[in-house]
């Protein structure tokens, strides 16, 4: 009767806790999952920043000087932001470079592509995070963060009791869960 309560108790404690923390962990868990997509398709786009490209004809110049053909640029187009740099890339190709976008000229056919870079709303704060750009004490937030998901991982098996917890279904489902990314590290890293 003792041990029945005692089990009892703990069980009552596991739920309040699991609960509890999970609620502590949505915001998390949101920002490291969408941030999460969007990473792990990073070779199909750029998840932080979006990039416009706006092209130009202009008359092509015979100019010699770097700068006089930088001066050439910035007449025909509306870009008034200072020049941080420009440097010819080939000798057809002059590159300017201001804060958050580049012209490209190409000195042969007056061709000029301009390329803004800006930051993606939201979604380049959550992948600062996830990818831990901030560290200081932030390192320690998403650790305990991890150590969360851990708790709720163990003590999610126990939420259920029977056959619909880890003495039934539960343990199908979480050998399941275990198998997935073992069988998908065998197929990419061993064979």
């Amino acid at each position: 009767m003792e041990n029945r309560k005692s089990n009892l108790a703990l069980y009552k404690l596991n739920r309040s806790l699991h609960r509890d923390v999970g609620y502590l962990t949505v915001g998390f868990t949101l920002i490291f999952a969408i941030s999460g997509i969007a990473v792990n398709h990073i070779q199909d786009w750029n998840p932080n920043y979006s990039v416009s490209r706006v092209e130009y004809k202009i008359p092509a110049v015979d100019v010699r000087g770097q700068d006089e053909m930088v001066a050439h640029v910035l007449k025909h187009v509306s870009l008034t932001a200072p020049v941080k740099s420009s440097f010819r890339s080939s000798p057809y190709e002059l590159k300017i470079f201001f804060d958050g976008s580049t012209l490209t000229y190409n000195i042969q056919t007056g061709v000029i592509i301009e390329e803004q870079i800006q930051e993606r709303d939201v979604l380049f704060d959550m992948n600062y995070l996830h990818l831990n750009h901030a560290k200081k004490i932030w390192t320690w937030v998403s650790d305990v963060f991890a150590v969360f998901l851990i708790f709720l991982s163990i003590s999610g098996l126990f939420i259920l009791k029977g056959k619909q917890g880890i003495k039934g279904r539960g343990a199908i489902l979480t050998l399941i869960g275990f198998a997935i990314p073992i069988a998908f590290l065998l197929l990419y890293r061993y064979f």
